[in-house]
């Protein structure tokens, strides 16, 4: 029934649209100059007839294109953050408001004065959309400026307080944590979620997911196993009800390296970004963006080793110095055994004389406990000299 009364409605808009037409062809004389002189009444007929039925064959799929479009809106606009919508909403009313202004000035003009008037507010409205979501947070931070959204939002600030006994946050202000590229492949994250210490929402920018999906679909055998893992990790962490992912669809058109994207939005968001990569952590921290570094924090994770401490090791290799040996903990810690080399594949115990922090991680030197016990032959200890004096 619904779709029969928008078929009709569809009907006749079409024909008024011929019948406008028809009225403009008369009015510039085109008509006469093709030779018709009989009444313009047979050709109001004919020509809103024949854009009715236009209208009436075009309006299923019209239909179908509308609720396709509907759909898509609804799919886009559900992972755009709160931020981005009031800032294009506010842009968008003040740019319609501008094309108001302006429109009056095209109405005077003969028979395409309305139409200058419709372009011009589309345009104008799209260019306030677009440019309130990307200066959201200059156009939400000039409504501190009224003293009622002012109080409104210390009043929503104390009454958090209040409730959680903490400093209250506005919905809005989300805290976000940025994944780059590399901390999505390396899997880790997968597991920190599951574990309930992160907070606030995981923000996916769209330019990470294809460049996630250029990995995936690579040609080398090795690059489209790892996009496809990170894909696959994506898609774990989003089915998590630990904390919330969100797609963000903000990108920076004058910046090619993706590396560089993500510190530009780090920076228009003021939220940080959870990586491994090295440089990345780096370059960012010198731009005044806060990083969380995964390797960092499996670091400060591992078990703390002293000197002194017995430790049970397993000899796994040699070591780079002649006489030395490798072993490791369970975390992958290396542990660099002095005169190790005779105890290859045998599990020795060892006493750790120091601990090296470097930036790839923890490195533990140790010697075999064995070795230690035995004293050279012809060597005394002190309380045998003493004795002996």
């Amino acid at each position: 029934m619904i779709r029969n009364l928008i078929r009709g409605i569809i009907t006749l808009l079409l024909g008024a649209v011929g019948f406008y037409l028809n009225y403009i062809l008369f009015s510039l004389g085109f008509l006469k100059t093709l030779g018709w002189d009989g009444s313009p009444v047979w050709t109001y007929a004919i020509m809103s007839i024949l854009f009715g039925i236009i209208g009436f064959l075009v309006a299923p799929f019209s239909i179908r294109s509308f609720l396709a479009l509907m759909r898509w809106m609804d799919a886009r606009l559900t992972r755009v953050p709160t931020n981005d919508l009031m800032g294009g909403a506010i842009g968008g009313i003040i740019g319609l408001i501008i094309a108001s202004l302006f429109g009056n000035s095209f109405v005077s003009i003969k028979f395409f004065g309305p139409l200058l008037a419709v372009l011009l507010s589309l345009f104008l409205g799209y260019l306030g959309l677009t440019i309130g979501m990307k200066r959201k947070e200059d156009v939400l931070s000039f409504l501190n400026f009224f003293p009622r959204f002012r109080d409104r939002g210390d009043k929503a600030d104390k009454g958090d307080k209040n409730k959680d006994g903490k400093a209250g946050r506005s919905q809005e202000s989300v805290s976000y944590k940025i994944l780059d590229t590399s901390v999505i492949i390396d899997g880790r994250i997968a597991d920190i979620v599951k574990t309930g210490f992160l907070e606030g929402v995981l923000l996916i920018p769209s330019f990470v997911l294809e460049e996630l999906r250029h990995i995936a679909d690579s040609s080398d055998l090795l690059k489209r196993n790892r996009g496809r893992r990170g894909l696959d990790i994506l898609n774990q962490i989003s089915k998590e009800t630990v904390i919330k992912v969100h797609i963000h669809e903000q990108d920076f058109d004058d910046i090619n390296e993706v590396d560089s994207k993500l510190v530009r939005l780090g920076q228009v968001l003021g939220s940080p970004l959870l990586t491994n990569d090295y440089n990345l952590n780096k370059v960012a921290e010198l731009q005044g963006v806060k990083v969380l570094n995964i390797n960092e924090l499996a670091n400060a994770l591992k078990p703390i080793v002293l000197p002194g401490e017995e430790m049970l090791v397993q000899v796994m290799k040699e070591g780079k110095e002649p006489g030395q040996g490798v072993a490791y903990l369970d975390d992958g810690t290396m542990i660099v055994v002095d005169m190790g080399r005779r105890f290859m594949g045998q599990n020795v115990v060892v006493l750790v004389t120091s601990v090296l922090q470097t930036a790839a991680g923890r490195m533990i030197f140790a010697k075999p406990k064995a070795t230690l016990e035995k004293k050279p032959m012809g060597l005394r200890s002190t309380d045998e000299v003493n004795a002996i004096g």
